[in-house]
């Protein structure tokens, strides 16, 4: 690697910096057996925005957009947050190497005000916080990764992407940057075929193991 040039490190929220994929799961099951007779929405459409969302699944149900956001909202609110195993560590790692490091989200602000209120540290921990506000096209498209890119002067060769959904794994893959899948989501032999690399949790994992998976792809 040319030392001259600075990594950066770019992790969806959900599943990936947060244990929280399974809450998920669960309301958005409901959700899709409530309005739409769908016993699988959960797993379609994870890692979107809700605004694909809606326009993808719910455009005949604009009535009742608006009473799934309330209960979206109120969901999010009550939600448990707690760090996936070894985060915490893990990016107090690679920030003591000079990674350059964002949260890219299909969350959207109202949700994260939520994140903020449980953990009022997050803010400080990643030099960007990008949600759904700041990209038009939701994953499995690359713009949310390729803004994070932008925004740090980096590009594909230099960064690393960390998701757990097919949808984000996709996204990652399409800009060309190393992909790290999270197996907290979904098995680890079905998310393979979407990233370059796996890992169950960042128990014990450090910068410099991820170092040499960047030189082994790399070299």
């Amino acid at each position: 690697m040319n030392t001259n040039e600075r990594l950066s490190a770019l992790f969806d929220f959900d599943g990936v910096v947060m244990d929280t994929e399974s809450q998920y799961s669960i309301f958005w099951h409901q959700i899709g057996v409530d309005y739409l007779q769908h016993d699988n929405l959960e797993q379609i459409i994870k890692g979107q925005t809700l605004t694909n969302i809606f326009n993808t699944y719910f455009s005949h149900l604009s009535d009742k957009q608006t009473e799934i956001d309330q209960k979206l909202k109120y969901f999010e609110q009550h939600m448990k947050y707690e760090y996936v195993t070894g985060f915490e560590s893990f990016l107090a790692d690679l920030k003591a190497h000079g990674v350059l490091t964002a949260v890219v989200t299909s969350s959207d602000e109202g949700k994260m005000a939520a994140v903020y209120e449980a953990h009022p540290e997050i803010k400080g921990m990643f030099d960007y916080i990008l949600t759904a506000e700041m990209f038009s096209k939701s994953k499995p498209d690359p713009d949310c990764y390729l803004l994070g890119m932008k925004l740090f002067g980096t590009d594909a060769a230099h960064s690393f992407v960390f998701e757990d959904s097919f949808n984000g794994l996709k996204a990652g893959m399409a800009s060309g940057a190393t992909v790290v899948g999270l197996a907290t989501t979904n098995q680890a032999e079905d998310i393979a075929p979407f990233c370059h690399y796996i890992l169950h949790d960042y128990h014990d994992f450090s910068f410099d193991k991820l170092m040499t998976w960047y030189e082994r792809r790399h070299s």
